[in-house]
């Protein structure tokens, strides 16, 4: 599971950060799911090592231009390319007229499915492998933050001890990869259990922009691997971020801190903090550290590579 930034901009890009958009692959099934779409964002996804066919999901948080402008765009070159299967888009309940719209005025044509589905609080998406879940941020308009949760996996199963054991194969190996009890034809009891590894806990990564502090992020990041979470302003801009309802660097600290998630990387800064200026963004993330340590700045183009944990380590931690 790898997050890849392509905007990291609040409002307009500049020279070094486009506006809004994080892509998360999922290379055990070959697939992007993006977290909004700002303006350029195909653009950004050229100039990646992404590729924009596996694209299958995209989460709108909200519908301000710099989250949405580049939606279209994107959709309608996926189209043209004629490389991308479908694709399900989940957002605010604008979000579907918006597409209507934009369709219809620009006489765009799809050769391929595209799905909105309007979100509530609660789970918006859940298969086999993921739950997506959402809750309403604090913002000028209806906002939602995204949670994505990997289910638990068996640990790897010991296939030459089951042979060692005698146990024929079969049917009965998928048992016993569950972690099922299996009394076999000879009478005896074989516990799945002691042929498999230690658990993989699923990962747990969160997308919270924009959104002053509010509970509902806590809420949505607890125990994390990741918070992603905006950070328009620095803490200084305290009275400016409860007015426009945008976070400094120290509110996405507090949140990280009281959902006692692993990891805090920081998105969405104004540009107001470039390289020369009297405040610049080394200087958010000391502030944010001084809260929550493990906390890193969000760069274009940067790939973080979410890290697995297994059962047994995370009893030891706890």
């Amino acid at each position: 599971m790898q997050i890849t930034f392509l905007g990291t901009s609040s409002g307009v890009p500049t020279r070094s950060r486009n506006v809004s958009s994080v892509a998360l692959r999922l290379p055990q099934r070959a697939e992007i799911w993006l977290f909004d779409c700002g303006e350029g964002t195909q653009h950004q996804l050229l100039r990646s090592d992404l590729r924009m066919s596996q694209i299958r999901r995209i989460f709108v948080t909200h519908m301000h231009g710099d989250h949405i402008f580049g939606l279209m765009g994107l959709l309608a070159s996926c189209g043209l390319a004629g490389n991308v299967e479908e694709v399900d888009i989940y957002g605010p309940p604008d979000l579907d007229e918006y597409l209507k719209a934009s369709r219809r005025y620009s006489q765009t044509r799809f050769a391929y499915p595209i799905r909105v589905h309007t979100v509530q609080p609660g789970t918006v998406f859940e298969d086999a492998e993921f739950t997506v879940k959402c809750l309403p941020l604090k913002h000028r308009v209806p906002a939602f933050g995204y949670r994505v949760e990997e289910k638990d996996r068996a640990g790897h199963f010991d296939v030459e001890k089951a042979k060692e054991l005698g146990i024929p194969s079969g049917p009965v190996y998928g048992q016993l990869k569950r972690g099922d009890r299996v009394t076999l034809a000879d009478g005896r009891t074989i516990n799945g259990k002691d042929l498999c590894g230690s658990t993989e806990m699923g990962r747990k990564v969160i997308y919270c922009t924009d959104t002053v502090y509010c509970e509902a992020a806590v809420e949505l990041a607890h125990d994390a691997d990741v918070l992603i979470h905006e950070a328009t302003f620095a803490h200084q801009e305290a009275e400016m971020a409860f007015q426009r309802l945008h976070s400094t660097s120290t509110m996405a600290a507090q949140v990280a801190l009281a959902a006692q998630v692993k990891s805090l990387i920081l998105t969405h800064f104004s540009p107001r903090y470039a390289p020369g200026n009297p405040v610049e963004l080394h200087h958010l993330l000391d502030e944010a550290r001084a809260i929550f340590p493990n906390t890193y700045l969000a760069k274009d183009f940067w790939t973080y590579e979410v890290p697995r944990r297994l059962a047994s380590t995370l009893s030891a931690m706890t």
